[in-house]
């Protein structure tokens, strides 16, 4: 009987070949095979496999296997059930993605000895791992695959069951729907605000430079015309500038509503270069000439850009490459990004050439702008939810982007938007998006993918934003640590992402269960340097 708050584990074991392997391996092979197996963890009330349509569930023994051959107890976990549902998510887009299973090299008993692992600490049974891989390539192995192919597409008769592919990201909470509405809401009034600002700016900078001209007449012309000028016009400079913001009461030149904003701006600007000042540097990457990248993209899709793209092209030339004035590009910018980024017909070097253009514009401030615009369609972050889906080089060109958004801090913090949104048929947000590019480079085989992915981690890291922001993916950034930890990184890496698990095991109190059950534990790398003694010290005050 499991104990109080533990939930049973058990292995579903299933032949294959359905006795066939034991009468006739003898005569095939040589040698006596018990059954070629199939293995599925069962948990929570629910039946867990591994095939080429990736992780999956049914009711237990509902697939077209029907009953399995033998169930073994694994044992009992106390992981509760919102962490076993990250950790599978987790699973699901990295290492038991569909188009990664291998009947012979990472299938479902790679997958059922990884689960037992993470919910109990201990494997699948020996005999089933250590099943040959000659047994699995002879004819009679390869016989089987498809039935595998059956069984992940779910045609089974009368055996049909319901998918459960996608894990839902959270259990609804009234305070994260609050939280998420008053941030949507802060958000619209600071879009208001900003809207405002540049309508004054518009009228102040036509001030002054009626003001430069002014500078060329006679002093005492420039009096009687200024004189003049009050007595007869209906509406005062002042007057005008209110109206534009909606103010129609009138009010004194020296207390002017443009004069205020502006102040406050300034101070803001003041405020917000403080906190530059005074934040830990992010890993960026400023190596991309912006020049070359729009030159390559230009030249690539000659003949296929209307005027208005063209009209795009050019200003975003002048914002990057010659450095004139803050960009104000419109909606019909991001028209243009999201057919480069999904038309067929456009060529993978066009996007990458974008993609990186992207990644020098995001270097600078006012970049916030078009992240902005993009609010209503998303249409940035859902490219990210699709990153495992591109070629490698758009993979590398759009982690370098979302990388470089660290650099300022109004683009940093819309990375970690929380308010989610539906994609194809899953709830994501801003930081799921973040997260999703940052494990995938994290646990790629590129090396210069694993370089931008500890970068993105350290830069979440060394954010200052409210633990619920990290609440639903500090487990899942965890886990990839953990896995990248096994592939030898670099003292560089093990010390970005030992300085993001320093700060998780802070964040999330279940950051230092995993570590303690799952492993390697940081003081693995003891005496690799003094600044990675530092972080495992701070860590071992979490983790014992």
């Amino acid at each position: 009987m499991a104990d109080e708050g533990s939930v049973a584990v058990e292995l579903y074991i299933y032949d294959l070949t359905q006795g066939m392997a034991a009468m006739m391996s003898q005569m095939l092979l040589g040698r006596h095979v018990e059954g070629i197996w199939h293995t599925a963890v069962v948990i929570f009330g629910k039946e867990y496999f591994y095939g080429g349509h990736g992780i999956q569930c049914c009711p237990p023994g509902a697939t077209i296997l029907g009953q399995p051959t033998k169930i073994e107890k694994i044992g009992e976990t106390f992981i509760p059930y919102q962490i076993f549902k990250d950790y599978i998510r987790g699973l699901s887009e990295s290492t038991f993605r569909g188009l990664q299973y291998n009947f012979i090299k990472h299938n479902c008993n790679n997958f059922a000895d990884d689960l037992c692992q993470f919910l109990c600490g201990v494997g699948i049974p020996k005999y089933i791992l250590d099943l040959p891989q000659e047994i699995l390539s002879t004819p009679l192995g390869q016989s089987l695959s498809p039935l595998i192919e059956r069984l992940s597409a779910g045609s089974g008769g009368s055996n049909n069951f319901a998918f459960e592919p996608q894990i839902s990201a959270r259990e609804p909470s009234p305070e994260f729907d609050d939280l998420n509405s008053q941030i949507e809401e802060a958000r619209q009034q600071s879009q208001v605000l900003e809207e405002r600002r540049q309508t004054i700016r518009e009228k102040i900078a036509k001030r002054e430079k009626k003001k430069e001209k002014k500078k060329h007449r006679n002093s005492t012309k420039l009096s009687e015309s200024a004189s003049e000028s009050n007595s007869n016009c209906g509406m005062s400079e002042a007057e005008e500038i209110n109206g534009a913001n909606g103010i129609t009461e009138p009010i004194p030149p020296e207390m002017l509503p443009s004069e205020k904003i502006l102040e406050e701006d300034a101070k803001e600007r003041a405020e917000e270069e403080e906190r530059r000042k005074n934040r830990i540097p992010p890993v960026v990457f400023h190596d991309i000439d912006a020049k070359t990248e729009l030159d390559g993209m230009v030249k690539l899709l000659d003949g296929k850009l209307t005027k208005e793209e063209e009209t795009n092209i050019e200003e975003l030339y002048q914002y990057l490459v010659q450095g004139e004035g803050s960009w104000a590009l419109g909606d019909n910018f991001l028209v243009f990004v999201g057919r480069v980024l999904r038309e067929p017909s456009i060529s993978s070097e066009a996007r990458v050439h974008l993609i990186r253009v992207l990644a020098a514009a995001a270097l600078k401030d006012d970049v916030i702008l078009i992240l902005h615009q993009d609010r209503r369609d998303h249409m940035l972050m859902n490219f990210s939810q699709d990153i495992d889906r591109i070629p490698i080089e758009e993979q590398t060109a759009w982690a370098l982007f979302i990388c470089n958004l660290f650099e300022n801090l109004s683009a940093s913090e819309w990375l970690l938007y929380i308010s989610e949104w539906s994609y194809n048929n899953q709830q994501i947000s801003n930081i799921r998006g973040t997260t999703k590019v940052a494990v995938h480079c994290l646990l790629a085989t590129c090396p210069t993918l694993q370089d931008i992915g500890t970068s993105i981690i350290y830069n979440l890291a060394i954010k200052e934003v409210k633990t619920v922001v990290f609440d639903d993916v500090a487990v899942e950034l965890t886990m990839a640590i953990l896995q990248f930890f096994n592939t030898k990184p670099s003292e560089e890496h093990l010390f970005r992402t030992l300085r993001a698990l320093a700060a998780f095991v802070n964040v999330s109190p279940d950051v230092p269960q995993f570590i303690q059950m799952i492993g390697p534990h940081p003081n693995t790398f003891k005496g690799t340097s003094q600044r990675i003694d530092e972080l495992i010290d701070q860590i071992s005050v979490k983790v014992k």
